[in-house]
């Protein structure tokens, strides 16, 4: 037990190393970016959006964490002679791993339960900070079981966006009610239409009805029709899907509900589906990239070639990474089940990793 937990302290601190040196390097590197794309603004201003992004840059390059502390940790054990006195009392390559694979466990639980509900707050006051320094108004999108309610902003005024139902790419809906407020919160205009379809700068109309509700008699009896009508939007469908709320925006245990709720409206709910469960198998998957580091780098330092096996661990850990994400892709565009694209990739890592350990055991 005492062993164990000198090697679950030292890769622990390992981890930790890694990770802020990489917050510090992203720190800077996106407060540079920050600074050429908003010339105009507050340093203070700058370094609040900088430091909303942080949460997020560091948990996208947390598997790069693991794999690179991994490595570290080994190389120093295998330098200092700690893993030939750890061989030389007979406890087996696999035995020697417990320790360094259950902190990942716990690391990959803590930022699935506790770091993702931070990363998702801040990355969404980001993505409307960015935006509102931007330009083209707000944009605030809801579901709800009567439909879809998106609401546009422009220094003209407020436009409110009703539709029954859209499209899978949120780029066209179906039975929709535009209705225009004026800089003081009056309505202006309504405008029903069969389907409205966003272009770039303008929403295409069809069939629509236009009423004008600024006259003080009766709207219908001046009411007119259009069968094509093109209204300027100052949208993007990136804006749409950003408003609609990505993945990433949303809390773990927010995501349930949400999912459900989705359903209950009509809308496709399988890319939010595809990362619950992607970060449900989050803790698994940095088990495997432990136990794939630790395979190329925890033997002796002069029985092999250090650099081709830290660069071999590399890049097998970004290998695996980029399979799991790829596998995400699929099984957001319905080319494979979800479990399958979600649990498979960190599981046949695992696999994989004890095969290589088994192969390379010598005692």
């Amino acid at each position: 037990m005492m062993l164990d937990a000198y090697f679950a302290r030292k890769f622990f601190w390992s981890v930790m190393l890694v990770f802020s040196i990489f917050l510090v390097l992203l720190a800077l590197i996106d407060l540079v970016d920050e600074l050429q794309d908003f010339p105009n603004l507050p340093f203070g201003d700058v370094l609040e959006i900088v430091l909303l992004n942080l949460p997020s840059a560091n948990y996208e390059i947390l598997p790069l964490v693991i794999v690179l502390a991994t490595v570290g940790l080994y190389i120093r054990l295998a330098r200092s002679s700690e893993l030939v006195v750890v061989r030389a009392t007979g406890r087996s390559a696999l035995r020697s791993l417990a320790a360094p694979v259950g902190v990942a466990l716990l690391i990959g639980l803590l930022s699935v339960t506790m770091l993702n509900p931070i990363v998702a707050a801040s990355a969404k006051r980001y993505n409307d900070l960015v935006n509102s320094h931007v330009g083209g108004g707000a944009a605030i999108m809801v579901i709800a079981s009567e439909g879809l309610w998106l609401r546009q902003g422009s220094p003209e005024g407020q436009t409110v966006i009703h539709a029954e139902r859209a499209s899978s790419d949120l780029t066209v809906l179906f039975d929709t009610t535009f209705i225009d407020f004026d800089p003081d919160g009056r309505p202006a205009k309504r405008i029903m239409s069969q389907a409205a379809r966003l272009s770039k700068g303008e929403w295409m109309l069809y069939d629509a009805k236009i009423w004008d509700l600024s006259r003080g008699d009766n709207p219908e009896a001046a009411a007119e029709t259009a069968e094509t009508l093109r209204l300027s939007s100052a949208l993007t469908q990136d804006r749409i899907i950003d408003t609609f709320g990505k993945p990433e925006f949303i809390p773990i245990w927010d995501l349930p509900g949400f999912i459900d709720q989705l359903d209950e409206a009509g809308f496709s709910a399988r890319r939010y589906a595809m990362w619950f469960q992607m970060e449900l198998a989050r803790p698994l998957f940095m088990m495997a990239l432990v136990m794939i580091s630790a395979a190329f780098t925890m033997r002796h330092a002069r029985l092999s070639n250090t650099g081709v096996s830290v660069l071999t661990a590399v890049l097998l850990g970004f290998g695996l990474h980029y399979i799991r994400n790829f596998a995400q892709i699929l099984g957001e565009n319905g080319e494979i089940p979800i479990l399958l694209a979600a649990w498979a990739p960190p599981v046949a890592s695992i696999l994989l990793a004890t095969g290589i350990l088994l192969h390379m055991e010598d005692g």
